[in-house]
């Protein structure tokens, strides 16, 4: 049974810095995928930033410079740093894990941020900026 637990959200000035965390179980975090995505109410959600099993990550034009994610692999637990935050970092933050994605045809594969290439996600933690 896969489970993700999100938790570190809450209220930061503009320009502070935050820090989530995702508790995951039943999950092997170094071998797969992992992200973490934004969601607004109404809106869609949104890939921010993911780790690849190689140690590689992929960022979201938005999170460049400013998102760090890291993981603790005996702890299972995945971490996202806010750094200087703005008013628009302001949503719910997602946990989510997955495979990575196939190339047809070439032998590679890769972690990507589009939420229908993950299939096991957190509820969420609020971060409001203000």
């Amino acid at each position: 049974h896969v489970q993700l637990v999100e938790s570190g959200g809450g209220s930061v000035q503009a320009g502070g810095s935050l820090r989530l965390s995702c508790a995951v179980r039943g999950y092997t975090i170094s071998s797969y995928c992992m992200a973490w995505f934004r969601q607004a109410p109404g809106k869609e959600r949104e890939g921010v930033i993911a780790l690849d099993s190689d140690g590689s990550t992929i960022y979201a034009e938005s999170a460049k410079g400013r998102f760090t994610f890291s993981k603790d692999n005996v702890k299972t637990t995945l971490y996202l740093q806010i750094h200087s935050a703005k008013l628009e970092d302001t949503d719910m933050y997602i946990c989510a894990a997955g495979r990575r994605q196939v190339v047809a045809g070439t032998g590679t594969s890769y972690c990507s941020l589009k939420p229908y290439d993950f299939n096991y996600w957190g509820q969420g933690t609020q971060v409001t900026v203000s």
